[in-house]
């Protein structure tokens, strides 16, 4: 089946607000196996808003819309796909209730007259609910056999909406059950682990094998489409495990809602061990990408955020023969902070970094980019130097994702 996105709002032409809704329901549509060929952005304009529906229907089976389904005079969706099918709109008094409802539960207690526009339905649809906002999903199904899917455009409603309705009604209307697998891999590019499995992507069918690059991790999700869910698994099982035997250790997880922060926290906990973080150039991003994790705390103990070399001296016990010999971005600092982390607090395992971000700050010897992660476990002190490129954030984020990977893999060193 083939979906096409419209996102209705003059502000995301503008740059103004970021479409994550298109990112997050073209996810979600390949989750579902559906063919996604057009994505299309258009202003709070009649006219053109009326040639997309109309363009949309004419190709593809699905169209969903996200925004344009407010109170205000330029919410137009409705009417605009009202009139490119034809059909007329409605009152519809359940929602209207619900829309009373809200307003007595909210801090606005008078409901003006243009609330009321978002009790207008298309006459024959199916209404959705929306739980977090007033503004109901309405699903229109035609005589040609197409279904046109009205959202919601704020995040915070959209996705709800999406999660408890709408994936749901499109997973029982595919002619087959789909089911797929994520097998996440970091320390390794795209390009080198698609290269790993040309010869599974050339002879692919059913299933398939997309890859998805991530900040210093790739993601690939297999995908089959048969008859039951049993036999969708059945052919996804074998080509996972190919992927593991291929990737090994690479692969931290084939769960989709594991992020590379709790797998890590899943081994400390495993083996018992209790963490400390020294960071420069990171400035504690590492630290509360492990912070994220629920139960964080029964690992994590202390963190340093030691940005100058008094600071590195103080807190992590760094020598200032080392710093005046080899700086503050060198194996050798990266080394003693490790460990100074570890001594000081008493932990198992530590994590330090220190690098230049930039974008000033680079010499010839010492790059824009240069980072050496460190990891103390067991008594010993494994350090790796790394040359990001980008701009000062992502040379961080992309720290903090190597620092993540170099951590799961000495522990897996040491203890498996």
């Amino acid at each position: 089946m083939v979906v096409e996105l419209i996102s209705v709002g003059t502000e995301l032409l503008l740059g103004n607000i970021v479409n994550t809704n298109a990112a997050y329901l073209s996810e979600k549509c390949a989750e579902l196996g559906m063919s996604l060929y057009y994505e299309v952005t258009v202003g709070d304009n009649p006219e053109r808003l009326l040639d997309a529906v109309t363009t949309a229907c004419n190709r593809s089976d699905i169209v969903i819309l996200t925004g344009g389904l407010g109170p205000t005079k330029d919410d137009l969706t409705k009417e605009t796909v009202a009139k490119a099918l034809n059909l007329s709109l409605v009152e519809d008094s359940h929602t209207r209730e619900r829309i009373e409802k809200y307003f007595e539960r909210s801090i606005y207690k008078v409901i003006t007259n243009n609330n009321w526009k978002q009790a207008e339905i298309i006459e024959g649809c199916k209404v959705i609910d929306n739980d977090n906002g007033t503004a109901p999903g309405l699903i229109v199904e035609t005589k040609e056999d197409k279904r046109v899917i009205l959202l919601p455009g704020p995040p915070n409603e959209m996705i709800p909406m999406f999660e408890k309705d709408i994936f749901d009604y499109l997973n029982q209307i595919r002619p087959n059950v789909i089911f797929s697998k994520m097998v996440k891999i970091s320390g390794m590019g795209e390009s080198f682990v698609e290269t790993q499995i040309t010869d599974l992507i050339e002879a692919q069918s059913n299933p398939t094998i997309a890859p998805y690059a991530k900040c210093g991790e790739v993601h690939l999700r297999v995908t089959a489409s048969a008859p039951t869910i049993e036999e969708a698994k059945k052919l996804v099982k074998p080509v996972v495990k190919e992927l593991k035997e291929r990737f090994k250790e690479n692969v931290y997880t084939t769960d989709e809602a594991e992020t590379l922060e709790y797998a890590v926290v899943k081994l400390l906990k495993k083996y018992d061990l209790t963490l400390a973080t020294a960071e420069s150039c990171t400035g504690g991003l590492f630290t509360g990408r492990i912070v994220n994790v629920s139960g964080a705390s029964d690992v994590l103990k202390e963190g340093f955020i030691t940005y100058s070399n008094k600071a590195k001296k103080k807190n992590l016990d760094v020598n200032k023969n080392t710093l005046k010999k080899y700086g503050a971005v060198s194996e050798q600092c990266a080394k003693e902070m490790a460990k100074g982390a570890a001594i000081n607090t008493d932990s198992d395992v530590a994590v330090a970094i220190t690098g230049i971000a930039g974008p000033d700050g680079g010499t010839d010897e010492k790059p824009v980019g240069l980072v050496y992660i460190g990891c103390f476990v067991n008594g010993k002190v494994t350090v790796k130097e790394f040359n990001f490129k980008g701009n000062r954030q992502k040379v961080r984020d992309n720290a903090v994702v190597y620092a993540l990977d170099l951590l799961r893999r000495c522990i897996l060193d040491n203890y498996k």
